[in-house]
C-alpha cells in the first residue's frame, strides 16, 4: 500500500480524499494555487505545495508542475479527483513514463471512453444499446444541418471532450441548430481544447440514470447500480439519488450488465461511471458515455451499498484485488444528493463571487431513523473564486425509504446558512418540496418545465406563513428584552404586533414564555412556538404546534437583521418580514411602493467575471436578442445580449477586463 499519495485537486473533493487517506492510514499532499492558498484541504493535509497562478491553466492544469510536486514530495501515486486532469490520457501517460501510479483507470480506457465518437463505436461493437445518431465528426455548419435533418429534429449537439455538462445544446429546428453548433464548438474548444463535434437523437421525456463500476486490474469487474440524475439544469447536475425511483430489477439488471461488459471492453481497472439516457415512455435505454473517473455524485452509492469508492480506487491502483463480488453488493435504503452551489437563483442561477462572511453547515451523522452526510471544502471567511465551479457543498442523505431521505434532506437544507454570497439553497429546497419530485416523475426537463419562469420564491401557504410570523414575532421581543434590560430601550415591551411579510400583514398578540412564546392571530388562529432562541443568534430553532396543521413539528430558520425588520430564509422561500407596532403598520400601508431606477440604454454585468468576447463595435445597428458581450465565471460563459434594437453608443469594456456585478459594459441609443 501507498504511504503517501499528491491530491492533484482542491475543494471538497481535495478534503474528500484526505479523509479517505486520514483513514487508510495514508499521508496526503495537496498542490494548491494562489487562490486556494488559506484553503481547507491545503490546512488539512500533510503536506502542500503551491503550483501557480490561480486560473486552472497555470495550476490544476500544468502537468509539469504536478509531476514535479509529486517528486519532490516523494509521493507514490497520485489522485486526480473530478474536472481537471482526471480524464487525460496524456497525464496518466506521463506519470507512467515517471513511474508514478495514476490512481485511476488505465491510459487506454481514459482515450477510448473520453472520445465520445469513438466510446459509442466500442459501445456499439460490445452490445450496449445507443442512441440514434451520426457516430463521427461534424466537419461545418452545413455538415451538422444535413445530419441533424436525417437524424430527426429535436436533436442533441455534443463536444467529443465534453463532460461536467458542458458542450450541450438541444436543437429543435434548423435555427437551433445552426447557433448551437458554433456555440457547442466555441465553449469545447475553450473548455477541452478539443473543437470536435458529434450530434445524436434527443430522446423525448428523457431521464439521466448512470451505472457505478469498479475494476481491478486483475479482469474483476462489478457494478454498483444505478444513480439517478435527471434533475439538471443546463445540463448541470442539481440534485442526484440512489437508486433510481423509476428501474425496476429488470431493467437495472440489464443496465448494469451492459455497463460491466463496457467495462470489460476497455480493461478499466478503477472506478468509473457508464451514463445512460432512459426513456420515461418505454424505459428503454441508450449509452450516453462512460466518464472515467469518480463522479461528484458518488455519496449516494457509497451511503446504500456501505462500499468507499476512493478506497477502493486507491486499493485497486495499488494492485489489490476487489474483495468484492456482485453477489456481496445490494441496495440498502435511499440516498439523495443537494448540490449546494454558489449561485444566486434570484437572477437567473448567475454565479455568485465573494467571501463567506457567515457558513454554517448542517450537523453530520445520525438524524432521526436516517444519516447526513457533507462534503465541503470551505468555512466562514473562505472566498468563493470566479477561477473554479460554484461549488460549496455537497449535503448527502440517507434514509430507509425515498420519502424519509427526502425529508430528511429538507430538514438538513434547513439547517445550512450562507451569507456573504448568494446560494441556491432556497431552490434546492423548492425542488424537494414539490409534489412532482415526491412522486419520482421526474425528467432531464424538469427544471425547465417546473421553473420555465425561472425560480421567484416558494408561495406561502397558510401555516408557513403563521409559523415565519409566530417566529418573526418571537425574535423581535428577544430582542426587545435585551434592549430593555440594558437599558438601551425605555418604550415597554409590546405584545401586540403586526407582521409584515412581503407586504401582507397579519396582526397578532404574543405571551413570551421562558421557553419560546404563544402567538394568537387576529383571526382567532393559535401557534406555540417551543425554542431556546436567544438575542443575537440568527438562526432560530424549534418546534411548533398548531391543531392540524403541525403538532410538535422541528423547524430551524435562517434571518438576516436589516434596517427595518428581517430577512427570512425557510423552505425555499427568502421573505422580508417587519414587525412594527399597529400605528407604525397603519403608516406602513400608506407608503408608497418601491420603483426600480430606469437604466434604459445601459447594459450592465450580470455578475463578477472575466470579458472574453466582444461581439460588437460602437456603431453597430444590433438587433433584440443580438450577443454583445460574453463574461466568463466559475467556467461557465454567459452570452449578454441585446433587450431591444438598437445603435451601440459606446462600449466601456474589452477582452480581458474583470468586471463587477452591475458594472456598465456598453450603452444603447
Amino acid at each position: 500500500m501507498f504511504e503517501k499519495i499528491l491530491i492533484a485537486n482542491r475543494g471538497e473533493i481535495a478534503v474528500r480524499i484526505i479523509k479517505t487517506a486520514r483513514k487508510m492510514g495514508i499521508k496526503t499532499v495537496v498542490v494548491y494555487s494562489d487562490a486556494d492558498e488559506e484553503s481547507l484541504a491545503v490546512e488539512m493535509a500533510d503536506e502542500k505545495i503551491h503550483i501557480g497562478a490561480s486560473p486552472a491553466s497555470q495550476s490544476y492544469l500544468d502537468m509539469d508542475k504536478i509531476i514535479a510536486a509529486a517528486k519532490s514530495s516523494g509521493a507514490q501515486a497520485i489522485h486526480p479527483g473530478f474536472g481537471f486532469l482526471s480524464e487525460n490520457k496524456i497525464f496518466a501517460e506521463k506519470l507512467q513514463q515517471e513511474n508514478i501510479i495514476f490512481i485511476g483507470p488505465n491510459p487506454y480506457a481514459i482515450g477510448a471512453m473520453g472520445d465520445k465518437i469513438e466510446s459509442k463505436k466500442m459501445a456499439q461493437a460490445a452490445g450496449v444499446s445507443c442512441v440514434p445518431g451520426f457516430i463521427g465528426e461534424i466537419s461545418d455548419i452545413d455538415h451538422a444541418l444535413e445530419i441533424s435533418a436525417q437524424i430527426g429534429y429535436p436533436v442533441m449537439i455534443k463536444a467529443s471532450a465534453g463532460g461536467g455538462g458542458k458542450g450541450i445544446r438541444i436543437a429543435y429546428n434548423e435555427t437551433e441548430a445552426r447557433e448551437g453548433f458554433s456555440a457547442v464548438r466555441a465553449e469545447a474548444k475553450g473548455a477541452f481544447g478539443d473543437d470536435r463535434i458529434f450530434i445524436e437523437k434527443y430522446i423525448v421525456s428523457p431521464r439521466h440514470i448512470e451505472i457505478q463500476v469498479l475494476g481491478d486490474k486483475h479482469g474483476n469487474i462489478v457494478h454498483l447500480f444505478e444513480r439517478e440524475c435527471s434533475i439538471q439544469r443546463r445540463n448541470q447536475k442539481v440534485i442526484e439519488e440512489a437508486p433510481s425511483p423509476f428501474l425496476d430489477p429488470q431493467t437495472r439488471e440489464k443496465m448494469g450488465a451492459q455497463a460491466v461488459a463496457l467495462a470489460k471492453a476497455v480493461n478499466y481497472d478503477s472506478a468509473g461511471t457508464v451514463e445512460f439516457v432512459v426513456s420515461g415512455l418505454d424505459k428503454n435505454f441508450y449509452f450516453l458515455e462512460m466518464n472515467t473517473r469518480l463522479q461528484v455524485e458518488h455519496p449516494v452509492t457509497e451511503m446504500i451499498t456501505g462500499v468507499d469508492l476512493v478506497e477502493q480506487m486507491i486499493r485497486v491502483a495499488a494492485g489489490e484485488k476487489l474483495a468484492l463480488l456482485q453477489s456481496d453488493l445490494s441496495i440498502n435504503g435511499w440516498a439523495v444528493e443537494s448540490r449546494v452551489y454558489a449561485e444566486d437563483p434570484y437572477r437567473g442561477f448567475l454565479p455568485s463571487i465573494g467571501r463567506l462572511k457567515h457558513y454554517t453547515q448542517t450537523q453530520e451523522g445520525d438524524y432521526l431513523s436516517g444519516k447526513i452526510r457533507v462534503d465541503a471544502g470551505v468555512r466562514v471567511g473562505d472566498e468563493i473564486s470566479m477561477f473554479y465551479d460554484p461549488m460549496i457543498a455537497k449535503l448527502s442523505c440517507w434514509g430507509p425509504t425515498r420519502a424519509d431521505a427526502i425529508e430528511i434532506s429538507r430538514a438538513a437544507l434547513d439547517d445550512f446558512r450562507v451569507v456573504g454570497i448568494a446560494s441556491n439553497i432556497p431552490f434546492l429546497a423548492a425542488i424537494l418540496g414539490q409534489i412532482r419530485f415526491a412522486s419520482g416523475n421526474i425528467t432531464t426537463d424538469y427544471i425547465a418545465v417546473e421553473f420555465k419562469d425561472g425560480f421567484k420564491n416558494v408561495p406561502l401557504n397558510d401555516s408557513t406563513t403563521a409559523l415565519i410570523a409566530g417566529v418573526a414575532a418571537l425574535v423581535h421581543t428577544r430582542k426587545r428584552e435585551v434592549e430593555a434590560a440594558s437599558g438601551n430601550n425605555n418604550m415597554p415591551i409590546r405584545k401586540d404586533w403586526v407582521i409584515f411579510i412581503d407586504g401582507t400583514y397579519h396582526p397578532l398578540h404574543i405571551e413570551p414564555q421562558s421557553n419560546g412564546a404563544k402567538v394568537t392571530f387576529e383571526s382567532g388562529n393559535k401557534i406555540e412556538i417551543l425554542s431556546d432562541f436567544v438575542a443575537g443568534n440568527h438562526i432560530i430553532k424549534g418546534i411548533a404546534n398548531k391543531k392540524g396543521e403541525y403538532d410538535n413539528e422541528p423547524f430551524t430558520m435562517h434571518f438576516e437583521d436589516l434596517a427595518e425588520g428581517f430577512k427570512f430564509n425557510y423552505r425555499g422561500s427568502t421573505n422580508i418580514v417587519i414587525v412594527a407596532s399597529p400605528r407604525m403598520a397603519q403608516l406602513h400601508l400608506k407608503l408608497p411602493p418601491k420603483t426600480k431606477p430606469n437604466r434604459t440604454g445601459v447594459i450592465v454585468s450580470p455578475m463578477p467575471g472575466l470579458i472574453v468576447a466582444v461581439e460588437v463595435m460602437e456603431g453597430d445597428n444590433v438587433k433584440n436578442g443580438q450577443a454583445l458581450i460574453i463574461v466568463e465565471a466559475m467556467k461557465m460563459q454567459n452570452i449578454i445580449r441585446a433587450e431591444r434594437d438598437g445603435q451601440v453608443k459606446s462600449i466601456k469594456t474589452q477582452v480581458g477586463d474583470a468586471v463587477a456585478a452591475d458594472e456598465i459594459l456598453l450603452e444603447m441609443i
